[in-house]
């Protein structure tokens, strides 16, 4: 019974932490998997958190854009940040595809399915194509932590 609270509490960590903004279910999953949870279970909770806060930086990226860039002006910055400079070149130049993908490892996912809403691909469609991706990036990290740790093969 105490082994399964403490699991149940473990999962709700797991997905609690995916749903922080730039705390990807790409660093969550290996860290449950080592700390001993169940890696099925551990990714597919990470991925659910991580893509209700994709969904809700999706819906409101108008909002989200014009709080970012008004708090740079505030403070004497550019318009934009280097690191959401370079997700909106990739964005421009190879799609929301490269955007889904190269979200995690560059701005984030879900400032990445803000930056695809605000340059016009529908709500929906980011949000459903970047939860897409992190879901295998959450797979591979997976795979590989338990390769890792040896709980494979």
């Amino acid at each position: 019974m105490t082994e399964q609270l403490i699991e149940q509490l473990g999962l709700l960590g797991v997905f609690l932490a995916g749903a922080t903004p730039f705390l990807e279910a790409l660093i969550v999953v290996p860290v449950a998997i080592v700390l001993g949870l169940d890696p099925v279970i551990t990714t597919v909770v990470a991925v659910a958190g991580n893509a209700v806060t994709i969904g809700l930086f999706a819906l409101s990226s108008r909002t989200i854009m014009g709080w970012i860039q008004a708090r740079r002006h505030r403070r004497g910055l550019s318009r934009y940040s280097s690191s959401m400079q370079r997700g909106m070149d990739i964005f421009e130049k190879y799609g929301v595809w490269s955007m889904a993908v190269l979200g995690p490892l560059v701005i984030g996912t879900q400032l990445g399915a803000a930056i695809a809403v605000s340059l016009g691909v529908p709500t929906a469609r980011a949000t459903v194509i970047v939860t897409g991706a992190t879901a295998l990036w959450a797979i591979l990290a997976a795979i590989v932590t338990l390769v890792i740790i040896g709980g494979v093969g």
